[in-house]
């Protein structure tokens, strides 16, 4: 059994060295424990300082592509690399490494699929009262949207087993906390939380700049998710609401007909004809969402029969570099991706 801690890292010179001092090289369990970061374009020392303590493999992109699109690559480097449970944490020692032993062992049990780290974050000091209500807020609507019972939903420290990194497929531009928890729901990844502890805070968030981009951000992608998911239920809701609203205008002009001043409330006639006409876009919308959720699903089948094809296949990580040490499998990649090399030379002489 093989586990691989990941960590994305943009510009994380001051505070990887104290993130890798935390982690563990042994977890019960696990016959092999490797650390990989994702450079997601930085620009200082991050990579030269994660060699230099110890890393073991780099995905290296080649820009910055947010921390959504560096998760993605390092879920599939670290299937390539032959990771059977996948330990996501961030770069800014937030979490306490020392729980990953507890983190994983409901995967090592056979318990859950994904298992998210639940801060408690009602007992973290540097949270202000409004961003724990707020914490509080937006993991209810995650719980309802994905039909878990995560209490911590933008935790970033989880794990994934095989089969459930294999399924996890990020869209999003922005964060993969609460679309990968979504998704994880609709496709019936088991999934569990434990209580973890959480370090004395080392520097404000990059993600973001305010409380309002805060709430913005996170309620944006809510809908959007939920909306890729349960399009009917959400256009049919709007389109109740529409038709409903509706109502109120054309009983209004209907009484005053009725009352022979018909003709004096026109306004409320046209008014409720054009409510009508959007809960009846609203409706169509619902069917061509339901339709195209039908071709997510397919889309969703055919990238994980791509990505078992690819590990049947050995095709290596993208953007890899070896890290600290070679170990056997860094070797192994190497040589296949010098020999792919060699084969396309070859085919073009």
């Amino acid at each position: 059994m093989k586990l691989i801690i990941q960590i994305p890292c943009l510009n994380e010179e001051a505070s990887l060295p104290a993130t890798l001092a935390d982690l563990p090289r042994n977890v019960e369990g696990f016959d092999t424990v490797e650390w990989l970061i994702i450079d997601d374009g930085s620009t200082d020392r991050t990579v030269e300082v994660a060699r230099e303590h110890g890393v073991d493999h780099i995905v290296r992109l080649t820009n910055n592509k947010g921390l959504a699109a560096g998760f993605q690559a390092g879920l599939d480097a670290s299937l390539k690399l032959g990771a059977d449970v996948i330990v996501n944490t961030d770069a800014d020692n937030q979490y306490s490494g020392h729980d990953i032993p507890k983190l994983v062992r409901p995967i090592v049990e056979g318990a859950a699929d994904m298992v998210v780290g639940d801060r408690e974050t009602d007992t973290i000091e540097h949270f202000s009262p409004l961003k724990k209500r707020l914490q509080r807020l937006g993991s209810w609507v995650v719980r309802q949207a994905s039909d878990t019972d995560v209490p911590d939903t933008t935790s970033g420290f989880r794990a994934y087993n095989r089969e459930a990194a294999i399924q996890m497929s990020v869209v999003s531009k922005y964060t993969y906390t609460l679309e990968t928890i979504i998704q994880a729901g609709k496709l019936l990844v088991a999934t569990e939380h434990v209580p973890i502890a959480t370090n004395p805070k080392t520097r404000e968030s990059r993600l973001f700049p305010s409380m309002g981009s805060y709430v913005r951000r996170n309620a944006v992608a809510i809908t959007r998710v939920y909306a890729q998911y349960e399009p009917l239920k959400v256009f049919m809701l709007l389109a109740a609401i529409a038709f409903v609203a509706a109502l109120i205008p054309f009983t209004r002009f209907v009484v005053a007909y009725v009352g022979g001043d018909g003709a004096g409330h026109v306004q409320s006639l046209i008014f409720g004809a054009v409510l009508f006409n959007a809960a009846v876009v609203l409706f169509a919308l619902g069917i061509i969402g339901d339709l195209l959720y039908g071709q997510r699903i397919m889309i969703q089948r055919i990238f994980e029969r791509v990505r078992r094809v690819e590990l049947q296949l050995d095709v290596p990580p993208s953007h890899y570099e070896p890290g600290a040490r070679e170990t056997g499998q860094q070797a192994t990649t190497g040589a296949r991706a010098g020999q792919k090399t060699e084969e396309r030379e070859a085919l073009q002489l």
